[in-house]
């Protein structure tokens, strides 16, 4: 193999996915190059979540907000093609401090421009008739979504080839081509792909393609399980989560973390999560985490006592120290852009991701200001 493109995407996850579409969208020669399969990676092994209730006021909730409306506005036509469901969140709490918290929150993200509602302890079952009676308040967000995460990369992507991209699976990236600092291609187990923009959209293997370009991009693996139940009557009828959840995903630390995230599936079965822990790549599954997952899913939803569990599962979220993805062009390196380190929020975040990419890559201002999410920031700050 040796061609050319306008721009080539390492990686077909969610993130790659989105950039293809939307570059492909403004007219682009677009290459997408996988080392595995379409969504085999983080993309096969999460919720599907797009959520705004679980963020703090902040740069991330800000690009939340906009990839909300992105799904919403600009995907509206292919919504059904990957299971689009406007189901709404509901955060509870079981303690008085909890319910005190839970309304600081509230306000906190209705001040920056969420649609949230505070539930009174008499009135959450009126939401969620099966959750426990031993609740002190809860939080309902409207804005809160679903889709089905592998659909949607492999339609995004089936989109942008009707196009004219090209995918290249099984091809693993081993080194960029250069001209000087610039990166002007790929090279790969198949040959050598020329092109003017490589975006860097390999999830939790992001620093290393930015290593190849000799940049510092510090993106770490952070493992996560969700369990999987057998077929159930409709039983949780919105994303339902603990009020420590939100926490949990900005916490920085190492060891194991668990936190009740609850919601049902079109086809009957209901996902619990969530766990986090900074492990390396270890795949090995973790009865420990899986106990803690299902033990606190038990005391929001006694109902599940006696219903079996099918199977788990488990992936690698890309993790950065700050909870702050990278997004946007690398001036280190001119030509490599990078899309990754979304962690946990990567599915809802990548359509409003890829699209400000795009905007900026084709020379135009993007609707948000990247600047948070520059991929240089990591280096100013060990400098400071």
């Amino acid at each position: 193999m040796a061609d050319t493109a306008d721009v080539v995407i390492i990686g077909a996850g969610a993130l790659g996915a989105a950039c293809a579409y939307f570059a492909t969208e403004q007219g682009l020669r677009v290459h997408i190059v996988e080392r595995g399969e379409v969504a085999g990676g983080t993309t096969s092994a999460c919720e599907g979540n797009l959520l705004v209730s679980d963020k703090e006021a902040g740069h991330e909730l800000d690009l939340a907000l906009y990839s909300n409306q992105v799904w919403r506005r600009d995907l509206a036509p292919h919504n059904h093609l990957w299971e689009f469901e406007n189901k709404g969140g509901l955060i509870v709490a079981a303690t008085e401090s909890g319910a005190q918290n839970l309304a600081e929150l509230a306000r906190r993200q209705r001040d920056a421009g969420i649609d949230v509602t505070d539930v009174a302890a008499d009135e959450v079952h009126a939401y969620e008739p099966h959750l426990t009676k031993n609740l002190t308040a809860a939080a309902h967000y409207p804005q809160d979504c679903q889709v089905q995460p592998m659909l949607m990369a492999a339609q995004l992507i089936r989109i942008a080839r009707e196009r004219g991209a090209r995918i290249w699976t099984r091809t693993e990236v081993t080194d960029l081509h250069r001209d000087g600092d610039s990166v002007t291609g790929v090279v790969t187990s198949r040959g050598t792909i020329h092109a003017d923009h490589v975006i860097n959209a390999a999830g939790t293997w992001a620093g290393d393609i930015a290593q190849l370009a000799g940049v510092h991009v510090p993106i770490l693996p952070r493992r996560g399980f969700v369990l999987i139940t057998e077929p159930l009557p409709r039983t949780v009828f919105h994303k339902v989560y603990s009020g420590d959840y939100v926490a949990s995903t900005t916490s920085s630390d190492e060891g194991l973390q668990t936190s009740t995230v609850i919601e049902g599936t079109r086809a009957g079965t209901i996902l619990i999560g969530s766990s986090r822990e900074r492990v390396g790549f270890d795949a090995t599954v973790s009865l420990p985490a899986l106990r803690q997952i299902a033990a606190k899913a038990l005391i929001l939803y006694p109902v599940l006592a006696k219903t079996k569990i099918m199977r788990n599962y488990h992936g690698f979220r890309p993790y950065c120290a700050d909870h702050l993805p990278v997004i946007g062009h690398d001036p280190r390196a001119p030509g490599m852009w990078h899309a990754a380190g979304h962690e946990g929020a990567g599915i809802g975040l990548s359509v409003g991701s890829a699209k400000l990419l795009v905007q900026q890559l084709t020379g135009r201002e993007p609707d948000l200001d990247l600047t948070p999410f520059a991929p240089e920031r990591f280096d100013l700050v060990e400098a400071s």
